[in-house]
């Protein structure tokens, strides 16, 4: 079954669910939202630090892909009406496990007294061979 639905790119809608765009290489493509609010919760998809053409900013620093990929979603939680405080729950995907120290690292210093639930994962690929790091989260508000 095909379903079709043709919305606003961002903004908010009827049932009180707020899109977020960041204008990322493949939401359009995929029809995906970088962020989707409703209520008192915020999910964030999974975030790289791909520019406009999908291919990383910086394609051989984990660390740096992990600090913009954090960036992005602190945007795209901003402009839903959360911050980073707000982080319940994160997920970070890696293709190297050398890179783990380097995104703890990052992940340690943003979220040292937040402390959400956090997971890594070590995975096969991305969807660009120069992407090292994705990340998701989850916020909720009190």
């Amino acid at each position: 079954m095909s379903r079709r639905v043709s919305r606003a790119a961002s903004g908010r809608l009827g049932s009180g669910r707020t899109l977020i765009s960041s204008g990322g290489a493949w939401e359009s493509v995929a029809g995906y939202s970088r962020a989707v609010a409703e209520g008192a919760v915020c999910e964030v998809s999974g975030t790289t630090d791909a520019g406009p053409d999908g291919v990383s900013i910086h394609p051989d620093d984990a660390g740096a892909q992990a600090e913009a990929s954090f960036a992005i979603i602190a945007t795209a939680l901003d402009q839903a009406g959360f911050t980073l405080d707000d982080v319940v729950r994160t997920r970070m995907y890696l293709v190297d496990a050398a890179d783990i120290d380097a995104v703890l690292a990052v992940h340690g210093e943003l979220f040292r007294d937040v402390r959400p639930a956090a997971t890594l994962v070590l995975v096969a690929g991305l969807i660009h061979p120069s992407l090292r790091v994705e990340v998701e989260a989850t916020a909720r508000r009190a």
